[in-house]
């Protein structure tokens, strides 16, 4: 595996319980759901995803969903709606064990609620698993789902600035807008405001990876670095970034220094052992292009 880029994402695999758990696969609209956000193009409908779910189901566990699904009626009063949204919910976390549905009903719990922490719980939960997505359609739905969630939030408190940040992640982890500074003007504005905001420097330093201006990427993820002492997970993504980033630049001395930081910061010996093989190559690399 000589990608860096793998490196992350297994990273990442590694440090979000919620991939542990669940496969691919998403869900489908019920009568009495709350009003759905407007789709994209070309994104999948949570009708087609629920009935791909439950294709990997048991008899015993589609009659179990079943049931529930069908206590699910137009008009019943909200606390019994959340109720059935809740155990929806479970079910698919605790026996379907696939995190599309379980994130679905999570959203619409939070959309009938209508709180600001329950929308941002739901919406955070989609943000982070749609960034490590590879399947673009399943990509879009999330990214769809999630500024649906953040927008609502921003609606009851428009001074969030974590919540104006994952809006604007969701354009640019989601691909969802013609234009990617939309995305990227809603978080430079908290940065701006606010820059030890590591939130927001992580999501910019994601953008200039993305459209390829490492230098900016490197400056973002040295301050995320630099901000994130209490914080194991995200200091040990900004090590990686950082050495994904020195790489695009063909450094590879610098590279291998933050690659060499990033190791006493992993636990799982399986991704450690990735790290050390990507070390090695780029010592090689170094070595040979000094004959």
């Amino acid at each position: 595996m000589k990608r860096p880029q793998w490196i992350t994402l297994a990273i990442a695999v590694f440090l979000v319980v919620i991939l542990y758990k669940f496969g691919r696969i998403v869900p489908e609209k019920k009568p009495g759901l709350a009003a759905q956000p407007e789709a994209a193009e070309n994104v999948l409908s949570t009708d087609s995803i629920l009935v791909q779910a439950k294709k990997k189901l048991s008899p015993d566990q589609v009659s179990r969903l079943n049931a529930l699904e069908h206590s699910i009626v137009r008009g019943d009063v909200k606390d019994q709606q959340l109720k059935v949204y809740h155990q929806l919910a479970h079910f698919w976390a605790d026996s379907g064990r696939v995190f599309e549905p379980y994130a679905w009903y999570e959203s619409e719990a939070a959309r009938l609620e209508n709180s600001e922490k329950s929308l941002t719980f739901a919406a955070h939960l989609l943000l982070q698993n749609l960034r490590g997505e590879s399947d673009p359609a399943l990509r879009t739905w999330k990214a769809v789902q999630a500024k649906d969630l953040f927008e609502r939030s921003l609606k009851i408190n428009p001074n969030n600035d974590s919540s104006t940040v994952g809006l604007g992640a969701c354009f640019i982890f989601g691909g969802i807008s013609a234009t990617p500074m939309e995305g990227i003007m809603k978080v430079r504005a908290v940065s701006e405001k606010d820059s030890n905001n590591i939130f927001a420097q992580e999501v910019l330093g994601h953008g200039s990876m993305i459209s390829g201006q490492y230098d900016r990427a490197i400056t973002r993820f040295e301050a995320v670095f630099r901000l994130s002492k209490e914080n194991i997970d995200t200091r040990l993504e900004a090590c990686l970034m950082l050495a994904e980033a020195y790489e695009k630049k063909a450094d590879n001395s610098a590279a291998i220094d933050w690659y060499d930081k990033s190791l006493s910061l992993i636990k799982n010996e399986d991704v450690k052992q990735e790290v050390r093989k990507r070390i090695e190559e780029l010592s090689k690399g170094s070595r040979l292009d000094d004959k």
